[in-house]
């Protein structure tokens, strides 16, 4: 039916219109008036609602899909690190090699870069390096004298240091081990190395200079581009005011540039468990609007699998240091979290927990089944995220319990080899993100590139789950693999169910937000494993075109 006094202010025709509302999957046009959607369907249907002011667009044989979402991802942190600091990663994201490669890259912002000012890097890989090993204190005490530089691992749950700056965050010999994280030292002499894993790394980050406001916001808003360039319309802030330098402003900065309406991205805020419950005047989950609001609470439950920090029920396949025990640990311990998560679901937040480890998995689930034994909550939605090595028993509790993981399906391209050949052998490895299984269980879940971990980009996410394909070219579990129409739900309405928000986007659907992206090719309509070569043309949110 078509109001017959509407006006639209768009009509979109002459392309291909994936709906992804499953009463309606295919549609010849769509118009929006404002920031809805206002009339789908046939062209003729649809263009009973131009009028005198109304813009035709001619796709001209394009896509267009609901907007795309990126539901976990690090955004407040993408500008200070992607595009401040120096690129340290390995093929097929970067171009580092070895540690010459490493340390020659740093040395060459150390050589433009003022006396005692930091040196900053990201991305680097232990795993990639022909080294085969994090780089120390020695690496980079080789770079400069003069600088005080540290590192960030690929994982985000990694750095490394150098003496300098060990000598700055006060990190010496006798310096005892944060409880979460730990302070590495030479076996020998007991004297730090510079790797710093977990919670050790806020003694570092606490005595980062901090950047301005404008710079933070210059940088801010460079990142938010770079999302609208590969589709994105809204995303999950996966760590909003957690401990560090850039604390609360990130708040500050949503806010500004949201009201000022600079950023145009929504965004779902998911805030440090611990600042939500203490700092935030018990706001709660979904408070906000449509452009900017309050996700579920944040906990870290373990690190990660690349980096050996991951918790496992089995030991890691290739020992870590020769110990064949090792399983990774917990960063938040069940002692910890089961009241934390108790606390949580009574005051009625949605709680999304960090997870990469059947343990860190095990213990997730566990809390959640008893804050709802003690307290039943319909309909929480509680999430896991990464949920990487999920066992089928897990997705069984999963369904039980009505928890929706958010996965870290890129993890299937880069680093699927690892995964199956070093950290978790054939059996573990070749199930990583099981998304199959899920689905056949009837949960619903998203999937996500955790940027600045691997790049943004929710096509990537589609490709990675729909061929399974490793960076080497071959296939991860096949049995695991899913649609492209079932991959594009998960980035799409699945995501936006995740985040209680399938109402208001995810769908082209009258009465929806006009949000879309718009696509050279049509994802369900080609070769699968040419899912990643799509090219985003234009972006629209809230019914004005952002991007293209």
């Amino acid at each position: 039916m078509i109001n017959e006094g509407l006006q639209a202010d768009v009509i979109y025709i002459n392309g291909d219109i994936v709906t992804l509302d499953k009463s309606n999957p295919q549609a010849e046009a769509v118009a929006t008036m404002d920031d809805k959607i206002v009339a789908v369907g046939s062209t003729a249907l649809v263009q009973k609602t131009a009028g005198p002011r109304t813009q035709i667009i001619d796709l001209q044989g394009k896509t267009l899909v609901p907007g795309l979402i990126e539901p976990h991802s690090h955004f407040s942190v993408y500008g200070p690190w992607v595009l401040l600091r120096v690129n340290l990663s390995s093929p097929p994201v970067g171009q580092i090699r070895n540690m010459k490669d490493l340390t020659d890259a740093l040395r060459e912002r150390a050589a433009a870069t003022e006396k005692g000012m930091w040196v900053l890097g990201y991305g680097y890989d232990d795993t990639l390096l022909e080294e085969k090993r994090h780089p120390t204190r020695f690496d980079l005490d080789e770079v400069s004298p003069d600088h005080p530089i540290f590192i960030s691992h690929v994982s985000g749950h990694f750095m490394s240091a150098n003496s300098k700056m060990l000598a700055m965050a006060g990190i010496k010999k006798d310096t005892p081990q944060p409880a979460g994280g730990i302070i590495r030292k030479d076996p020998q002499t007991g004297e730090p190395d510079g790797v710093l894993e977990e919670s050790a790394m806020m003694m570092i980050y606490a005595i980062l200079p901090p950047l301005t406001m404008g710079q933070r916001e210059e940088l801010f808003l460079q990142g938010a581009r770079q999302y609208l360039k590969v589709g994105v319309t809204s995303g999950g802030d996966a760590g909003v005011v957690f401990p560090g330098p850039l604390g609360a402003q990130d708040l500050a900065l949503y806010q500004k540039t949201v009201a000022d309406g600079s950023l145009k991205m929504r965004i779902n805020m998911m805030i440090e468990a611990n600042f939500l419950l203490k700092q935030c005047g018990g706001l709660k989950t979904g408070f906000g609007d449509n452009r900017l609001k309050i996700g579920p609470a944040k906990i870290i439950g373990d690190g990660s699998l690349q980096g050996y920090t991951g918790w496992l029920t089995k030991p890691y396949s290739t020992p870590f240091k020769g110990d064949s025990n090792y399983k990774g640990y917990p960063v938040t311990t069940p002692e910890q979290l089961n009241p934390l998560v108790a606390e949580l679901h009574n005051a009625g937040y949605q709680i999304a927990i960090h997870g990469n480890g059947d343990a860190a998995i095990d213990a997730a689930i566990n809390a959640y089944r008893l804050a709802q034994k003690a307290n039943p909550r319909p309909n929480a939605r509680h999430r896991i995220e990464h949920c990487q090595t999920a066992r089928e028993d897990q997705l069984d509790a999963i369904a039980e319990l009505g928890i929706s993981p958010s996965f870290f399906v890129s993890h299937t391209y880069y680093w699927g080899d690892r995964h199956r050949d070093i950290f978790l052998g054939p059996e573990r490895g070749v199930r990583i993100s099981p998304l199959k299984s899920a689905l056949q269980r009837g949960i619903r879940f998203s999937i996500h590139s955790d940027c600045p971990v691997t790049p943004v980009s929710p096509l990537f996410c589609v490709h990675a789950a729909v061929n399974r394909l490793t960076s080497s070219g071959k296939v991860l579990g096949p049995e695991f693999r899913l649609t492209p129409e079932e991959a594009l739900r998960a980035v799409t309405i699945d995501s936006a169910w995740q985040t209680f928000e399938e109402d208001i986007k995810g769908s082209i659907e009258v009465g929806k937000l006009a949000d879309f992206t718009i696509l050279d090719r049509n994802p369900l309509k080609i070769a699968p494993e040419q899912i990643r070569n799509i090219e985003v043309k234009e972006v629209v949110i809230g019914g004005e075109k952002v991007f293209g």
